[in-house]
């Protein structure tokens, strides 16, 4: 083991002092244009010294064999406090102090600390060979730079809704107002694009000279790979495949999300934000769309790539991949929990012989708890909101596009409660009826 660990740092040594040169050589490009262009001496001093660690320390140690990482009780704790719930509840708390506190860490200073701390906690990450293995697969890497490039569009987005937001306030138009000047497409447009066609085109053939394509041998019905996980875009439906019956997780809910995209226009009655940045303006748009697209998707894929392991079990970031650990879970439906566990008698079951309406009829009393909980859900929901916390969108929606909007929005907080109620209480369906094939 120790000699595998030898050899597993000298292979991982070049590419990590390459990766901290590359660090120092971006913080010494953000200290030259602190320096020459916003004449900011202070911040200049301070990515300028960040490059000399990078270069000057950690990068020469890489290239010698001795990268430094981060400590093993660090990495076990790690280990040990992740689970499902707290990175799904970590990552939406995280996400909520972004947008409360959005002035601050909107800021150019601090978004480039932040970047420097998340690439600086990579390199010394890379030390941990489990870790290694899976941030470096072939499939993977694209989804680690997806990360960060998701992670650059985001604050560049907010970033203009801040500054807009301000402007507002003072009584100024945004931004775009200021350099609204029509560009032509020829030459400027084609030009642009050309260039960026070469660029990428020039990436993409280092890219395939560099790193290997993640072809396996050919699919075999009788040997499939464990875990085994679909495209890295449908590793969101993969994940929901776990909560819900697959008409629910395949079908109808993805349904939702494409019915819901095609109705926006229709059930949209702010008419500002339209061509420049903001938040203020549009904050339950920013806020539905956030939420959808980054807790509801963005953390599914990371979620299914990184931290679902084999047999689709739930691993730490530094965890090694065992084949064999299995947590045995007894899950249960909300008719167990309701007639076993609360009322401590067994749940109605037809007698032998009984009749197709009198079985049906044993089903629905059995399952009453759950189809009273979703009926409650679906029709007390929005009536309660329309009164209350959307009470300015009813007024201006009217009755027929609110409840639209509501059952789409009830409909996408039903996936995060489910998993939650998981996680916690192990339950497994709100309304189990195999009988018919109908569970939810």
């Amino acid at each position: 083991m120790h000699g595998s660990y030898e050899q597993f740092i000298s292979g991982i040594s070049p590419f990590l002092g390459g990766y901290y040169l590359s660090l120092g050589l971006m913080n010494a490009v953000a200290a030259l244009i602190m320096w020459q262009r916003f004449k900011d001496n202070t911040w200049a001093m301070v990515w300028l010294l960040a490059a000399g660690i990078y270069v000057g320390i950690l990068a020469p140690f890489a290239l010698q064999g001795l990268p430094f990482g981060l400590p093993q009780w660090f990495r076990t704790f790690v280990n040990d406090s992740t689970g499902p719930v707290i990175y799904s509840v970590g990552t939406l708390l995280v996400l909520g102090v972004f947008y409360v506190f959005r002035g601050f860490f909107v800021r150019p200073m601090v978004a480039f600390s932040l970047l420097n701390l998340t690439a600086l906690l990579m390199g010394l990450s890379m030390t941990d060979r489990y870790f290694a293995m899976i941030v470096s697969k072939a499939d993977n890497v694209p989804i680690v730079g997806l990360v960060f490039l998701l992670g650059f569009f985001t604050w560049l987005a907010a970033y203009k809704a801040v500054r807009n937001d301000a402007r507002f306030a003072e009584g100024l138009p945004p931004e775009e107002k200021l350099d609204n000047e029509k560009v032509l497409v020829w030459p400027d447009l084609v030009y642009s694009e050309l260039i960026c066609m070469i660029a990428l085109t020039a990436f993409l053939l280092l890219w395939g000279i560099l790193l290997q394509a993640p072809l396996e041998e050919p699919a075999s019905a009788v040997k499939t790979p464990n875990p085994s996980k679909a495209p890295w875009y449908f590793l969101g439906l993969q994940e929901m495949l776990v909560y819900f019956d697959p008409w629910m997780a395949g079908v109808v809910l993805p349904s939702l999300i494409v019915v819901g995209l095609m109705a926006i226009p229709y059930l949209d009655f702010n008419k500002l934000g339209n061509g420049y940045y903001t938040i203020k303006q549009r904050e339950f748009s920013y806020l539905t769309f956030q939420f959808g697209f980054l807790v509801l998707w963005i953390t599914l894929i990371i979620l299914g790539t990184f931290l679902r392991g084999p047999n689709w079990n739930f691993y730490g970031p530094y965890e090694y991949w065992d084949t064999h650990k299995v947590e045995a879970l007894n899950n249960v439906d909300l008719a167990d929990i309701v007639w076993r566990d609360m009322l401590d008698r067994p749940k109605p079951k037809a007698p032998v012989g009984a009749g197709a309406f009198e079985q049906l009829g044993y089903i629905l009393v059995r399952e009453l708890p759950g189809i009273l909980l979703t009926i409650g859900y679906f029709a007390l929901l929005p009536p309660l909101f329309a009164t209350t916390v959307f009470r300015r969108y009813f007024v201006k929606m009217g009755f027929l596009r609110f409840m639209t909007m509501m059952m789409l929005f009830l409909f996408m907080a039903l996936l995060p409660l489910k998993m939650l109620l998981r996680w916690t209480v192990n339950l497994k369906y709100i309304i189990a009826i195999p009988e018919y094939f109908l569970n939810l």
